[in-house]
């Protein structure tokens, strides 16, 4: 019996090899709160007021059984097909997601088998190569180009035609540099390696303005995917919710991997708030683009080494250590992402834009910290 008790609590059983040598991806979670923040991208104004109304009005009975979809995709739908697309979508090419974080992991789990090749991007989103590590997956990354951190098309285009990766992602956008990407490059990618699926994570979109959805026709096109969210712009980071428009069997093969209510009924309600205001996400990408433009004219006028491109969000190298500044801004009650340690962009701090009343707290506050 004694035996017997000591082989029961002596270790857990061991998980799979893949996830075993891989580390988990991690980022701040907690004590966020009661600073301006700028160090996720998020939507630093909150979400429209509609939202929150309809938050208020989800009855009991809505939170004590199972959340419904029924009408949320062709809302998407709808949305998506208002701004400027030449083929129309439909909703059976959308599927909702747990944030786009789903839609990857999702991603990854119905494509990817272990010795297949994920080729991207670096530096870019630390998330993907987690989700490439945990299926076996090999991984080619090819840094970003010179000092303005161009985008490498011929070398991608050269590896897709040598080495027919499984899986291409390509943050466009990209965070964190915020390289810009024509969707008309993306498109001739994609058709360089039929049998590769181009995954294009869009999460930033609103702030660059040539989205993939404008030239793409995924009747036409099945190794293409679109990620989007309801985090950045409409304020809904805290809900979760995302979803991915690509061709009708792709979507339907990724189903098969999502559980059946990944989406919370707060998530719905509020999704289906915010798309009925497109207005106010759109007056507020207006606001971070105008802020953008005035805290890039500081960091001209004042000799600040910066990056600033197509997110909201830019790299700024200061002249003290980034984490001797990002401690000191900190203090001030201002939260910005601190770089160390990642390849080609080390030394430098990640700053979201938000409305220009913020950039200039975050101005002052910075000319302070790194004596500017």
């Amino acid at each position: 019996m004694e035996s017997f008790k000591k082989r029961i609590v002596s270790s857990p059983p061991k998980p799979r090899e893949e996830i075993e040598e891989m580390n988990a991806y991690s980022a701040p979670l907690e004590g966020r709160r009661n600073f301006l923040r700028l160090d996720f991208n998020e939507n630093t104004i909150g979400p429209s007021p509609k939202v929150l109304d309809a938050i208020h009005k989800i009855p009991p009975n809505q939170i004590s059984i199972y959340p419904e979809y029924s009408g949320l995709r062709e809302a998407i739908t709808r949305n998506l097909n208002s701004s400027t697309i030449q083929n129309k979508l439909q909703a059976d090419q959308i599927e909702l997601f747990n944030g786009v974080d789903g839609a990857i992991h999702a991603i990854f789990h119905a494509y990817a088998s272990k010795g297949d090749l994920l080729l991207t991007t670096v530096p870019t989103f630390g998330y993907y190569n987690p989700c490439a590590k945990m299926q076996g997956m090999k991984i080619l990354e090819v840094p970003y180009e010179g000092p303005s951190f161009d985008f490498p098309l011929n070398a991608i285009k050269e590896s897709l035609i040598r080495n027919h990766p499984k899986i291409l992602i390509i943050c466009n956008p990209n965070n964190p540099t915020g390289t810009r990407t024509s969707a008309k490059k993306i498109l001739e990618l994609a058709k360089a390696s039929p049998q590769t699926l181009v995954v294009i994570d869009e999460l930033y979109e609103a702030f660059l303005g040539d989205s993939l959805l404008s030239v793409v026709n995924f009747s036409k096109t099945s190794n293409l995917v679109v990620l989007r969210s309801l985090s950045k712009t409409s304020g809904l980071a805290g809900l979760r919710i995302g979803f991915g428009i690509s061709n009708q069997e792709v979507i339907h093969r990724i189903k098969k991997v999502t559980g059946p209510y990944d989406i919370n009924s707060f998530a719905v309600a509020a999704a289906f708030a915010s798309l009925e205001d497109q207005e106010y996400t759109d007056n507020y990408v207006q606001e971070v683009l105008k802020a953008r433009t005035w805290i890039q004219q500081k960091l001209l006028n004042h000799g600040v080494k910066h990056h600033i491109d197509g997110g909201n969000y830019f790299l700024l190298w200061p002249k003290k250590s980034s984490t001797e500044v990002e401690s000191s801004l900190k203090a001030k009650g201002i939260l910005i992402r601190n770089m160390k340690n990642k390849p080609f962009i080390e030394g430098s701090l990640r700053v979201s834009i938000g409305t220009t009343a913020q950039m200039k707290q975050f101005w002052e506050a910075l000319k302070k910290s790194d004596s500017i």
